[in-house]
């Protein structure tokens, strides 16, 4: 029989790190049901010493999730660990990940520790977290920068603690394939309890080697879990993409091997919804997600695909869940239509009100563009649960002039903790016009790192998806807003972030 390929999420984690990610915990708790959905093995929830944020999303997580490990990372040391595990309380699996740098200049620089008192906090960290549960897993951060003989000593002592899984992390996309992989496996040659252990690969893309240095781990050196993220998330360069691993390991099992408990038919819902939720937009050349990962133009390509899909496609669209993209409703279709739409989107609305609100707005959604798809059903979902949110700004109207020769005009109306507030301003361009006009009357001092434009669906009828980054005193956030204008798009997005800014609950960007 086949090896069974571990599939380890840290879409919540790890990717979250993405300058302006950051997520509200009911966001978190539908990524993570459509991650049990895609069959998940483990999904580290988050980072439950990080915030207050964090540890109750994790604890939501962990009540709701029944199919997939629950994990939570935490820093070698006692108060992480307890939080982690006061978070996990209530998973029915749960896994602590704990972890310390091992790296000469990590160990030098950052921890200011000596190798023995690295070695020692590594000990006591996995000793104690085993108090808490039996699946304890432990990562030596920056561990391609490390020193074998050093490596050798802590891996063997935090077996011989209980350590079920050692994580080998390519913290900072150091690594290179065949010398990745070599060095695993000299890892799990050289240390005599390795055998005790699952070992996993946890790589990040800086050199865009991610995913291939992930499958020279599992192939060279042995590991049998990867740790991934939809399309690719993470913070820098990003995290070697699960979409990616499980594909390859499925098209080319004649050379991996292995076997997966993945669902693959949902990685595109997946990719969908971390894109949508954190305003990172897929590339079209994205492998797998992408939207032109199954498009051919070029003439010899299409005739070949019309004679037989294996010419030029190695796995299906449908395989992945290309074929589920589009839906047959418009401004005919009924409450139960849209009803079982949502349910099949894994959209889980709480009450009948939320429902009928939703309701109401594809209503009025369909009566601008005659077809709608999965797509715009989860970005109005998501302007629902914005605005039952307890937000400061809620969008309400925009008029805007725009005239070749003539300086731009917005004219805006929001509200502010209830009360309407209707402000006007010239700019550059109409977005210009609607920020100048907006922080007329806000004032949030705040930076404008990133605009950026993308078609929810095709056609000239599609929503406007826009994401908008903010910065100020050392907080990123993303701002996201859907119309199928997308200047009022933009007003949304810019209300959106400016949101996040004054949220109590969200993160402080991780870089900083």
């Amino acid at each position: 029989m086949a090896d069974k390929l571990i599939i380890f999420d840290t879409t919540l984690r790890d990717g979250e790190q993405s300058p302006g990610a950051s997520m509200t915990k009911d966001e978190k708790i539908r990524i993570a049901k459509q991650l049990e959905r895609l069959k998940v093995d483990v999904i580290e929830a988050g980072f439950a010493a990080a915030s207050p944020g964090d540890f109750e999303a994790i604890k939501a997580i962990s009540a709701t999730i029944k199919d997939s490990t629950i994990c939570s990372l935490s820093r070698a040391n006692d108060r992480d660990i307890a939080r982690a595990a006061e978070a996990l309380q209530a998973a029915q699996r749960k896994r602590i990940h704990t972890f310390i740098a091992t790296s000469p200049l990590h160990m030098e620089k950052k921890l200011r520790m000596s190798p023995d008192q690295v070695l020692e906090q590594a000990i006591q960290a996995v000793r104690y977290a085993r108090q808490f549960t039996d699946d304890v897993e432990f990562s030596p951060e920056d561990g391609s920068r490390s020193e074998m003989d050093f490596l050798c000593r802590v891996i063997e002592a935090v077996i011989k603690e209980g350590a079920t899984t050692i994580n080998f992390a390519d913290t900072v996309g150091y690594g290179v394939p065949e010398l990745y992989g070599n060095m695993l496996k000299s890892l799990r040659e050289r240390i005599p309890n390795s055998d005790k252990a699952i070992w996993s690969v946890h790589c990040h893309n800086d050199l865009g080697m991610a995913v291939a240095n992930s499958l020279a781990g599992v192939m060279i050196g042995g590991a049998r879990q990867v740790e991934c993220t939809i399309n690719g998330l993470g913070e820098r360069a990003g995290n070697t993409a699960l979409e990616e691993i499980v594909m390859a390991v499925r098209t080319r099992k004649d050379y991996f091997n292995l076997d997966l408990g993945i669902d693959a038919s949902q990685i595109v819902s997946a990719s969908k919804l971390v894109s949508q939720i954190t305003g990172f937009a897929v590339q079209p050349n994205k492998a797998v997600v992408g939207a032109n990962a199954f498009a051919h133009a070029s003439g010899i390509h299409q005739d070949g695909i019309l004679k037989a899909r294996d010419t030029y496609e190695i796995m299906r669209a449908e395989d992945v869940g290309w074929s589920a993209n589009k839906i047959v409703l418009g401004k005919l279709s009924g409450r139960n239509a849209f009803k079982q739409r949502l349910e099949e989107l894994g959209i889980e609305l709480e009450s009948e009100a939320e429902v009928n609100a939703a309701f109401a707005r594809f209503k009025e959604l369909a009566d601008r563009k005659s077809e709608i798809f999965d797509e715009d059903i989860l970005a109005l979902v998501s302007d629902e649960e914005h605005a039952n949110d307890n937000e400061a700004f809620h969008f309400v109207s925009l008029a805007q002039r725009s005239e070749t020769g003539e300086l731009p005009l917005a004219k805006v109306v929001f509200s502010r903790e209830g009360s309407e507030i209707s402000c006007e301003a010239n700019g550059n361009g109409p977005v210009d016009a609607i920020v100048n006009a907006i922080e007329s009357k806000v004032a949030s001092g705040a930076e404008l790192l990133l605009f950026s434009v993308n078609a929810i669906t095709t056609g000239t009828q599609s929503q406007g998806e826009v994401t908008m980054r903010l910065s100020k005193s050392g907080r990123i956030v993303n701002g996201v807003g859907a119309d199928p204008d997308i200047v009022v798009a933009s007003a949304k997005a810019y209300l959106s972030a400016l949101n996040k800014l004054q949220s109590k609950t969200e993160k402080l960007n991780p870089q900083v």
